[in-house]
């Protein structure tokens, strides 16, 4: 029996290419991800510039893969979150986890790109 219940985890593990392990890995390099954005965001600041890094830090960050994209969607939660409590920028919260979600789900960052905005970001 005990050899029938390893041989399915093996087939499950194998079977379903579960890479766990690298969740960890991913989440941290997704959040980096994250900070990078902000931190062009706050270099750049650009008029009107907001959703788009909203976007492209959700979209490098869920490129990593899931652990990344937990990153991404924790993050955001989290941030606007803060800007409810502190009541601070409600006005356009629905607006910003639009551009979060497209973003980690695979959507092109620059659909929120303004006019001018320099090309290094």
């Amino acid at each position: 029996m005990k050899l029938i219940l390893a041989v399915l985890v093996v087939f499950l593990v194998v079977g379903t290419q579960a890479q766990w392990y690298r969740f960890p890995e991913e989440a941290a390099r997704g959040g980096g991800d994250m900070w990078r954005a902000y931190r062009d965001m706050r270099q750049a600041n650009w008029k009107n510039s907001d959703k788009y890094f909203h976007a492209r830090g959700n979209y490098d960050a869920a490129k990593r893969g899931p652990g990344g994209r937990w990153a991404a969607k924790v993050i955001s939660d989290g941030r606007e979150a803060v800007q409810a409590l502190s009541r601070r920028g409600n006005s356009d919260s629905a607006a910003d986890q639009a551009a979060n979600r497209w973003g980690r789900n695979g959507g092109n960052p620059n659909r929120y790109r303004p006019n001018g905005l320099p090309r290094k970001y």
